[in-house]
C-alpha cells in the first residue's frame, strides 16, 4: 500500500485526549464538575478490579503466615525425639558411684 504521505491527504491527526492540568487552565465551572464527574466515574469502575486484588493478595499473605505457623509447631513437635535420644544416651553411659 502507498504511504499516506504519498497520496497529496494533508489533514493532521486529530487529537483525542488532550492532557490539561486544571490547577494552570482556565476552566469554566461545568468544565472542572466534568472533569471530576469521569474521574468518580474512571475510580467506579476500577474499584472492583482493585478490591479483587486486594482480597488475592491478603488470601495469599495469610496463606503464607498460617503455614509457616503450621510448620513451626509441626518442627516442634519433631523435637520429642531429640528427647528420646538423650535418655537412650543416658541409659547407655556406665553408672559409676557418684551418679
Amino acid at each position: 500500500m502507498a504511504d499516506k504521505s504519498s497520496q497529496g491527504d494533508s489533514k493532521p491527526e486529530a487529537q483525542f485526549a488532550k492532557r490539561i492540568d486544571p490547577t494552570k487552565e482556565d476552566l469554566s465551572k461545568e468544565q472542572l464538575q466534568f472533569i471530576r464527574q469521569v474521574e468518580l466515574a474512571q475510580w467506579k469502575k476500577n474499584t472492583g478490579k482493585l478490591r479483587g486484588r486486594n482480597v488475592a493478595t491478603g488470601l495469599a499473605i495469610g496463606a503464607v503466615v498460617l503455614g509457616i505457623y503450621g510448620y513451626t509447631f509441626y518442627s516442634v513437635s519433631q523435637e520429642k525425639i531429640m528427647d528420646e535420644i538423650d535418655e537412650e544416651a543416658k541409659a547407655r553411659a556406665p553408672k559409676t558411684g557418684a551418679n
